[in-house]
């Protein structure tokens, strides 16, 4: 069957556990999940939760990016939370008892690994329905995946990666506000913003293992 396979997962999802503890992670999985629930509108489904991570597959690319873009936008108005990154590719694979298996789901699975916190790498059968998805796209080349012998041209979706102000805490990985974030310290001429005092308490202890070089 042809579909579109979508993988979305949490950036720095490890970094926020060891941050702030299991619990927190547990609520941040519920919270994302709820995120899911509500973009999906019909046009995509579920096949799987993976830890801080969802697999979806839709009928359409169109219909697959436009959940990905509620999903985007929904994720951007809650507070505390971090940034995404997804792949998505379109082409058959075979479903099997409830499970889809096959090179087009193991390629959107690597598509979405290369992704950055705050991008959608899509495949050029992706990009080539975002327009009709009011979404616009630009390629980034060639791309080597990780166990593909062939790189695979990819593409990054044109959606916003987070407010104009927002920050990124280095700790934990959340998105803050810098205009209400519980902390901030400036280290190396740069200044930085936390999500809570454990998390400033952590960057002061050792700066350098949280600052970017």
């Amino acid at each position: 069957m042809e579909a579109t396979f979508c993988f979305v997962d949490l950036a720095g999802f490890t970094a926020l556990t060891e941050a702030h503890g299991d619990h927190a992670a547990a609520d941040l999985i519920a919270r994302f999940g709820s995120a899911v629930d509500a973009a999906l509108e019909g046009d995509a489904t579920i096949v799987d939760r993976i830890g801080d991570a969802v697999f979806l597959v839709g009928e359409t690319p169109e219909g697959t990016l436009r959940c990905v873009k509620r999903l985007w936008i929904r994720s951007l108005d809650e507070a505390d939370f971090p940034t995404l990154h997804a792949g998505l590719h379109h082409a058959e694979a075979v479903q099997r008892d409830g499970r889809w298996v096959g090179t087009a789901v193991n390629l959107a699975a690597r598509v979405a690994a290369h992704a950055r916190g705050g991008q959608v790498l899509v495949t050029a059968p992706v990009a080539a329905h975002g327009a009709a998805a009011g979404i616009e796209s630009r390629s980034i080349g060639q791309t080597s995946l990780r166990n593909l012998v062939e790189p695979v041209e990819l593409f990054v979706l044109d959606l916003p990666t987070g407010h104009a102000d927002d920050a990124i805490d280095p700790v934990c990985r959340m998105r803050v506000c810098p205009d209400s974030a519980p902390g901030h310290l400036r280290f190396a001429d740069r200044d930085f913003w936390f999500c809570s005092l454990a998390c400033v308490a952590r960057f002061a202890s050792s700066p350098g293992a949280y600052a970017p070089n």
